[in-house]
């Protein structure tokens, strides 16, 4: 399949957002707000500006449509859009510490570029700068970002428990745990970023928490596409390795359907995944076993739940198919 191309939509929520975005990090400590710009591509280290991407925008464009949804202007979902960017950006910094990433997009991750130490600061300042930015906008819309980083974190801890179970095994991880999982980690925030924009817009409870919903299920549909690129992604496009989360020994939602698959094969999978097996063959046997095609069907159906907000559409496809 072909790379999809950017909707339109994330360009022309990012130059909304874009100049409020930048005069908050702006406000923060000079080193920390050097950090900050370096974590959001728009600056190297020590301040010279950069052209590295900073990202789609994804989380920014969902606050900006449902301001839409709710009929008011997309300035309106201007705040939320610059709390959950600060939230996501927050999460990023602190997870490259946890994994032990050196490198995001292509470049050096702010631990690596400024210390840990350094890179910790920055991150709890973004987050203490999301706080402050809805902090004119009440404590229904203060209330909504602390459940959604409640979740984050609780997706988070369950990710890194992860790490420590077994691949086989009556403690092994279910495909329905990792659902869970990646609803906190990845849909919380994506809900939230929907929501907060129809709060901030004047949408009645309803439709606000109509907005949460959607945003989650499209949250583990974009992580499930994340989980496969993982795996079968053209390193030049994805910028990571081939077999990079195999490698990596991650337990992603390909691999634990396809241990759960009822065949010999995933037996053998299983012995491969414990002994360090070599990553070709293990990628085959993912297949094999339906895991790549089980993972698209998933994302599929968590999409197919998100379509219920038609206000989401204009990024629901590219979400999907990027880089398939």
């Amino acid at each position: 399949m072909t790379t999809v191309a950017v909707p339109e939509v994330l360009t022309r929520c990012r130059e909304l957002v874009q100049p409020a975005l930048q005069e908050a990090v702006g406000r923060l400590h000079p080193w920390v707000s050097e950090m900050a710009a370096y974590s959001f591509g728009w600056c190297e280290v020590g301040g010279a500006p950069a052209e590295a991407s900073g990202g789609k925008g994804v989380r920014q464009a969902l606050a900006v449509l449902g301001a839409e949804a709710a009929g008011a202007p997309g300035r309106a979902g201007v705040p939320a859009a610059v709390a959950v960017e600060l939230v996501h950006v927050f999460s990023l910094l602190h997870d490259d510490i946890m994994d032990g990433d050196p490198a995001r997009r292509g470049r050096p991750t702010v631990w690596k570029a400024y210390g840990t130490g350094p890179a910790v600061l920055a991150g709890d300042a973004l987050f203490a700068l999301a706080v402050e930015t809805l902090a004119d906008a009440g404590s229904d819309a203060v209330r909504l970002l602390s459940a959604a980083l409640s979740d984050l974190v609780r997706g988070q801890a369950d990710d890194l428990l992860f790490a420590t179970r077994p691949w086989t095994g009556p403690e092994r991880v279910r495909p329905a745990e990792y659902r869970a999982m990646a609803e906190h980690k990845t849909g919380a925030l994506l809900g939230c970023a929907a929501a907060l924009g129809a709060l901030l817009g004047g949408a009645p409870p309803a439709e606000v928490a109509a907005l949460d919903r959607a945003g989650r299920h499209l949250g583990v549909s974009f992580q499930i596409v994340d989980d496969v690129l993982g795996i079968w992604g053209d390193p030049l496009v994805t910028g990571k390795p081939v077999h990079g989360d195999l490698r990596e020994r991650k337990k992603t939602f390909p691999v634990l359907a396809a241990l759960d698959s009822p065949t010999p094969a995933a037996a053998r999978l299983g012995r491969l995944l414990e002994s360090d097996g070599p990553l070709p063959e293990i990628a085959a046997l993912i297949e094999q076993c339906g895991g790549r095609s089980a993972a698209l069907a998933e994302s599929r159906r968590h999409l197919a739940a998100a379509e219920t907000a038609y206000q989401l559409r204009p990024l629901l496809d590219y979400l999907l198919r990027r880089d398939l």
